[in-house]
This record gives structure tokens, C-alpha cells and sequence, in this order.
């Protein structure tokens, strides 16, 4: 069994637009795909994002057709913030995301763990999602948005994953101001990053690296 933590540069940028990418592409070369959603907050009734992905993964792992969301899930929290701060009793233990993890990385051949928010985002006081990938030790798939500023944020998180030895890829997802792209980003992804690659366009060419 292996696994992949899908991250990004900050919230909205698109992790759960590329976890269902990625079960499908993974699914279509004959693994049976497991999912993972550590930490959802703004959740009132039940957890969208962890629904969405359970309801693609049962679609192609039935070792995950009784399960339901809060199956996939250590915690969720109705405050939309940080997972620190949405926790407003501080009931988030470590030892019971970590456990989880192991659960289910038991039902397929490969665990895609989505995490909330960027790097940096702290679930508790002093543990980040960062903390969280370095633990697990396993390979992180970094996505980045395409708006107007995002070179900055991408940098930081490629310098906050290198710090940290950590295995990483990173993406773009052209889902924002895709136009302007091409003339006030991609000349710099182009002259610093040889190879790099979008969610659109690239994801199932680079299916073999990230396993």
C-alpha cells in the first residue's frame, strides 16, 4: 500500500477537484483507490468535500461501500477556519488522525489523504499540516492556483516542503484567470520549472511518478 497527501498553496485552490481526479486516473490503471479527509470544518450537516470523495471512491474500491463519510474522517467541525481554531473545545488528538490513517490505508492499494487549507495551517497549537505530512512520511502532491499571485505562494510552499525533506510534485490548477496565466505566470513556471504540469493538462502523464 502507498499513499499520496494532497495539499496546496491555501484554501479554495482546488485539492478536492484533484483528489477526484486522481481517483479516477488511478482507478483507470486498476488500483483500488482509498480516500482520506483528516480534518473538514465548516461543516453543518454532513461533510461535503469527505461525501464527494467517498461517493467517487466507492465507485471504484467496494472495500469502501459501507463506509460512510464521518468513516473517513478523524474530525469535523462546524466553524469554516482553521482546524485549531474551529476546534473550540481543543478535542483534536494526534494519535486518533494518525490511527485512522493506518485503518484505512488497510482497505486499498493507494490512501489519497486531502488536507485542509495550506502547509501551514495549524491543527493544533503547535502541530500544522505540515507537522501532519512529515509524520505520515509520505509523498505530497502540492496544488497551486493560476490567479494573478500565485508565483509567491507557490515559492513559499515549495521552500516550506524542501525545508522539510519532504517528497513532493506540484500542479497548477487553471480554474482562475487561466487567460492571464500564459502572460503573468507560466513565463516564470517556464524559465524556472522545467516540466511542470496542470491538473487539466498533465495529471494523467504524471501518474507514474507519484506512486
Amino acid at each position: 500500500m502507498t499513499s499520496l497527501f494532497i495539499t496546496a498553496t491555501g484554501t479554495n485552490v482546488g485539492k478536492t477537484h484533484t483528489t477526484l481526479q486522481l481517483i479516477e486516473a488511478l482507478a483507470s490503471k486498476g488500483l483500488k483507490v482509498g480516500v482520506y479527509k483528516p480534518i473538514e470544518t465548516g461543516v453543518t450537516h454532513t461533510a461535503p468535500d469527505a461525501t464527494i470523495l467517498l461517493e467517487a471512491c466507492q465507485k471504484v474500491n467496494e472495500n469502501f461501500k459501507d463506509l460512510n463519510p464521518l468513516d473517513i474522517t478523524a474530525y469535523t467541525f462546524a466553524l469554516p477556519a482553521a482546524p485549531f481554531c474551529a476546534d473550540i473545545k481543543h478535542t483534536i488528538k494526534i494519535e486518533k488522525i494518525i490511527e485512522k490513517y493506518h485503518t484505512l490505508s488497510k482497505l486499498c492499494d493507494i490512501l489519497l489523504v486531502e488536507g485542509a487549507g495550506g502547509l501551514l495551517v495549524p491543527i493544533t497549537k503547535d502541530y500544522t499540516m505540515l507537522d501532519l505530512i512529515q509524520e505520515l512520511n509520505i509523498k505530497t502532491l502540492l496544488v497551486a492556483p493560476s490567479r494573478l499571485g500565485c508565483i509567491n505562494d507557490t515559492m513559499l510552499s515549495i521552500e516550506a516542503l524542501k525545508a522539510r525533506n519532504i517528497d513532493f510534485d506540484w500542479c497548477v490548477n487553471l480554474y482562475e484567470d487561466r487567460e492571464d496565466f500564459v502572460k503573468v505566470t507560466q513565463p516564470y513556471y517556464d524559465a524556472v520549472f522545467e516540466g511542470w504540469w496542470s491538473v487539466e493538462d498533465g495529471l494523467k502523464y504524471q501518474l507514474n511518478s507519484l506512486l
